[in-house]
């Protein structure tokens, strides 16, 4: 399985496989498309593999956050113009669960964690049920949560990893057991 997976933007250093993955970001890297700042950037480093139909992705993140907007999480991706970030985001002072949902333009929807420290993992899951992808986190051993349900059609396409240092000068994520196999039950409320 491990590959499977390719760069979409290399980092300068970067070491090991889907299992276990570390990497140091370089500075000003970002996907991004129009909204709010005008621009367009394609240049955040992503560790993909192709998949089709239906699908769930997990992934467990730890990061050095310490600049506005770094961030590290899963991404899937059709093309420059549709594409879903999601993961975490150091804003504000503080990691937050973000999603970034872009078809032609982006847009972003940030969960605050306040209590949640860099050293603490955060385990990531993107599920495709046909034209729909429902994002989750956990932070810690908490139980799964949901951040998003999202319309986004596409049959072909990839999934991965990502980690972007839009403003700082580059920071070091480690991403574990990055896993792509069937999709999970459809049923949004039941316990896991």
């Amino acid at each position: 399985m491990a590959s499977q997976f390719s760069w979409f933007n290399e980092p300068k250093s970067w070491s090991g496989h889907a299992l276990g993955l570390k990497l140091k970001t370089d500075a000003d890297t970002d996907f991004w498309r129009k909204t709010f700042y005008g621009f367009i950037r394609d240049s955040g480093h992503a560790y993909l593999r192709p998949v089709e139909g239906d699908f769930t992705a997990e992934v467990t993140v730890l990061g050095d956050y310490s600049e506005l907007y770094d961030q590290a999480g899963l991404f899937f991706r059709l093309d420059e113009r549709n594409w879903i970030k999601a993961g975490i985001e150091y804003t504000d002072g503080m990691m937050h669960f973000s999603v970034v949902v872009t078809r032609d333009v982006s847009d972003w929807s940030v969960i605050p964690l306040p209590s949640a420290r860099p050293s603490d993992p955060v385990r990531i899951r993107l599920t495709r049920h046909d034209d729909a992808v429902r994002v989750q986190y956990a932070v810690g051993a908490m139980a799964w949560q949901m951040a998003r349900l999202c319309p986004f059609s596409a049959t072909r396409a990839e999934i991965g990893v990502t980690a972007c240092s839009p403003q700082g000068p580059g920071f070091t994520v480690s991403f574990s057991q990055l896993v792509v196999g069937e999709a999970i039950a459809r049923d949004l409320h039941a316990p896991e």
